[in-house]
């Protein structure tokens, strides 16, 4: 991980602090459309059982001419959160951050603080670099100590009839249909995915886990 030290900065990097920026698909104006917006975290266990896989998908609601041109932005980290002792603060992170047309992953690791605010573990031997896969070619992917990292466009694989749930809220219908409609059908996001082993994790067998963006 040493050229990332070059890249970012090493001196601009000790003092970096971040803060957090949350929000959805559709509301949060003040940050749609930036790295910052998350739309969906997802967790999961990886194919290989042994491993679990961490998806944040931002800039939500990517029409096909805009995902072209849509990019990840340098000030923004995303940062997944790890529970491994259940008393709601994150015993470790997997940062990720773009530089250069790459997304540098760090982690996990334990953070230099919890909380709001962060700082990039860029002195970690955990983690590792991916190019960011341009819109309409395969995937890019790459390894490193047991893990595997993407970033780049997808299709969002949310699916929400918001009609459908704008009319029950509104008592004009009182359930979802089946099948019901894709409102988000058509649509991409950028997403951010890293595949750790459980070993790497620790605790007990049940984690919790969520995700931030934080702008510096």
């Amino acid at each position: 991980m040493k050229n990332l030290k070059v890249v970012l900065g090493i001196g601009v990097l000790a003092v970096a602090s971040f803060f957090v920026i949350a929000a959805d698909h559709i509301d949060a104006p003040a940050v749609k459309g930036g790295t910052s917006d998350i739309t969906d975290f997802y967790a999961f266990q990886g194919q290989n059982t042994s491993n679990l896989v961490f998806v944040a998908n931002v800039q939500g609601l990517l029409s096909p001419t805009a995902t072209a041109s849509a990019m990840f932005e340098e000030d923004v980290l995303i940062e997944f959160n790890i529970d491994n002792t259940g008393d709601n603060v994150e015993d470790l992170v997997i940062q990720a951050i773009p530089r250069n047309g790459k997304m540098y992953f760090f982690g996990p690791i334990a953070p230099a603080q919890a909380g709001l605010n962060s700082s990039i573990m860029y002195t970690t031997n955990v983690g590792g670099v991916v190019d960011i896969t341009p819109y309409g070619t395969n995937a890019i992917t790459s390894t490193r100590n047991g893990m595997s990292f993407f970033a780049g466009p997808r299709d969002d694989p949310f699916f929400f009839d918001f009609a459908q749930y704008s009319a029950i809220i509104g008592g004009t219908a009182s359930s979802f249909n089946s099948p019901g409609a894709d409102t988000f059908a058509g649509t991409n996001v950028l997403s951010v995915v890293v595949e750790v082993p459980k070993s790497m994790i620790g605790g007990t067998g049940t984690i919790k886990t969520w995700v931030e963006s934080k702008r510096k």
